[in-house]
């Protein structure tokens, strides 16, 4: 007997992010969206808009596609207790503290879930679809407005004792350095991530002759202005680069992954950043120990396809 179109059995993949949320939906064992919506979020959007946007948009999505729904992944933009699927808060949005989001969604859609927060996610989906193919063991570090991390290993995620391993953006790369949203000072994701550079430009700016483009420095408004021959912009990439490689290096010795993938949107910074990033690295790794960093292949979506590898898991 030959089955029909609504006997498709269907992966919906949720991404909470702290400024966009996306949703999409494919066939299990497929490899191509049947339907895919994201949306930005509004100033001031709280985790009850959140919550309500992403379910109006995932039942919009599936009404559009013939099929039964049969899992739910989910990445989130936050520390989450993977175990319980319970989101224990947003760094950027409020109104999520120990959210059973889990549950909530298998109320809503009558079809099991799982829940992981974002790094650990787009780990996944790198690994089994992305950068990462192949490797038994992968490092995914997100470096965007924040820095994120998230293992690999053996095709499963590594979530720590407490639910926390990957948080590369905390390791300490230049004592007494900037303060940290954690409380610390120098950690990796303030002095390197995408929100830093921009900091530190705005801050040595006024040595800057290629200012006039950029009054309102960004990460990448940086990154321009350094390919284009800044010597101050150069300066402030190349310390942000030897930062995360720093940091790099050091997960390299503690647990010598097959490859690490790095993502986000200052990977766009250029060659010169990624050779610093790659010498810098390579210098504070062991010599024994490879030294591979690659991009990721799956930009903005690598959480939805992890999302997917989660879903996939529960049939």
């Amino acid at each position: 007997m030959t089955s029909s179109v609504s006997d498709l059995r269907l992966v919906l993949a949720l991404d909470y992010g702290g400024t966009k949320h996306t949703a999409a939906v494919l066939a299990a064992g497929g490899r191509g969206w049947l339907a895919h919506k994201r949306v930005y979020s509004p100033p001031g959007a709280d985790g009850d808009y959140d919550r309500a946007t992403m379910i109006r948009m995932a039942r919009e999505l599936l009404a559009r596609v013939e099929g039964q729904l049969a899992a739910v992944g989910v990445s989130f933009g936050g520390p989450v207790d993977a175990t319980s699927g319970t989101v224990r808060l947003s760094h950027h949005v409020p109104g999520w503290g120990d959210t059973p989001l889990r549950d909530q969604l298998q109320a809503e859609f009558r079809a099991p879930a799982a829940v992981d927060n974002d790094a650990n996610v787009a780990a996944l989906g790198e690994w089994k679809f992305g950068a990462g193919q192949g490797c038994a063991s992968l490092l995914y570090v997100t470096v965007s407005t924040g820095i994120g991390g998230g293992w690999v290993l053996n095709g499963h995620i590594y979530n720590g004792a407490d639910g926390m391993a990957g948080e590369i953006g905390h390791i300490v790369v230049r004592p007494g350095g900037a303060e940290c949203v954690c409380g610390k000072r120098g950690c990796l994701e303030v002095e390197a991530c995408g929100t830093a550079i921009a900091r530190k430009m705005r801050e040595q700016s006024t040595a800057s002759k290629v200012m006039e483009p950029f009054e309102v420095w960004t990460g990448e408004s940086v990154a321009r202005a350094a390919q284009q021959g800044d010597p101050l912009a150069q300066e402030v990439i190349d310390d942000a680069a030897r930062m995360l490689g720093t940091g790099l290096g050091s997960s390299i010795n503690l647990m010598n992954p097959q490859r690490i993938v790095l993502g986000g949107g200052v990977i766009k910074s250029g060659e010169r950043w990624w050779r610093v990033v790659r010498e810098t690295a390579r210098a504070h790794a062991l010599p024994q120990m490879r030294v591979d960093i690659v991009p990721a292949k799956l930009g903005d979506d690598a959480p939805l396809w992890g999302a997917v590898t989660l879903g996939e898991a529960l049939l």
